[in-house]
Parts: structure tokens; sequence; C-alpha cells
């Protein structure tokens, strides 16, 4: 599978980042720093599940960041987003994923749109919250990737930290948003390019490295 666009020595240098940075513990960005999953086998499944930001909208097929970590890591991920979707349908739609896919770890990347459509910050909560426990209940662990609210200066949404802080889950707040600051890296105002979705990985990656046990 291609994974590398014309800017291929660009994502190629994401990569190499990527395996560096996976060994220094140091360098954690994110929330919950303390908290751990278990260790993923190399034949480990992960579901990343979520909208836009994990199906991969902007970029071409195979370089959304689920497909990109799979290349870098050696591990099964199942792209499991769905663009356009609200949490409340994620919640809804978790249950089947878990059960037809069983995975050790799901990356949770969710409640982007309802950000976009002003919804209460207490439901977008009370939806990825409701995700986490049903990940747990199945059997997975969690890493869960923070939506940055709306503002000039994009920042992660204050709600994202208390969950992972709450439910001792490993969080990065900072990867979507330090992106989509960057109009190199995105493809429109809320999505990545290729290079966007592979510096996801790339994190998602060292976070994954650093947060096992």
């Amino acid at each position: 599978m291609r994974i590398l666009d014309s800017r291929g020595s660009k994502l190629r240098a994401v990569v190499l980042l990527a395996v560096m940075c996976a060994g220094l513990p140091l360098l954690l960005v994110g929330c919950a720093r303390s908290a751990r999953i278990r260790p993923l086998p190399p034949e480990a499944v992960i579901v990343a599940f979520g909208d836009s930001l994990t199906a991969g909208f902007g970029a071409e097929a195979g370089q959304d960041y689920p497909a990109v970590l799979a290349k870098l890591s050696g591990w099964q991920v199942v792209n499991a987003g769905v663009p356009g979707e609200l949490s409340a349908t994620g919640r809804a739609r978790l249950p089947g994923v878990l059960e037809e896919h069983r995975p050790a770890l799901v990356i949770l990347c969710h409640g982007g749109n309802d950000i976009l459509t002003d919804a209460a910050a207490e439901t977008i909560a009370a939806n990825v919250e409701a995700m986490i426990q049903l990940c747990r209940a199945a059997g997975a662990d969690v890493l869960l990737v923070a939506v940055p609210q709306k503002g000039i200066s994009l920042s992660a949404a204050p709600f994202y930290a208390e969950l992972a802080k709450t439910h001792g889950v490993p969080c990065d707040e900072a990867i979507i948003a330090r992106v989509l600051r960057k109009g190199s890296l995105k493809s429109d105002y809320v999505h990545p390019n290729a290079e966007g979705y592979a510096h996801i990985a790339a994190a998602v990656f060292a976070d994954l490295r650093r947060a096992q046990r």
C-alpha cells in the first residue's frame, strides 16, 4: 500500500520522527500522563473510531492516519471512521464495531462534528464517556485523541482531559490542534491533508509506544 504523496520525503521524515520519539517517554504530550495500556502484541487488532478525521477526509485512499499507523507499526488497524457522524450516533454504532472486531485497543477521536454545530459540551462529553465505558466493558483499552474547540487559537476542548483523568486513559490533547493550526497540513478549514494525517499517525504511534506497560 502506498502511503506517500508527492511530498514523500516529508512524510518519510514524519515516520522516522515517530520511531525516534517512541523511545522518549519524557516527551509525552497530552493528558492523563500516568495512564497506561496493556502491551500490544504484533498481531493486535486496533480500532480507530471516529468521524471524518479518522476516515481520512481530505486525503486519498491509504493516506488516512489509521492506514499510515498500520504501515508504521505492523499492527492491524481498522478504520472505523464515518464522515459527518455526531457523537450520539457514534455511541450507538460502537457496540457493533466492538463485537465485529474485538479489538485490544480503541483509538477514540470523536465529537468534532458536535463542536462544529455548537452542541453543549456536557452532551458531547457524556457521549464520549459512554464510548470509553463501552470499550472498557468489551475488554479494550482506550487512547483518547482530543478535538479542538472553536476559537482563533485552536486548543483541545477541556472535557477530553477531564474524561481522561476520570477514567485513567491516555489522551493526546495536542496533535489534532497542532495539525489544524498549520495551513500546509490541511486540505480545508477542519481536515488534514495527507501530510497532516501522517503527522497524526506518527504522534499516535509514539503515544501508544510510551503508554504500554
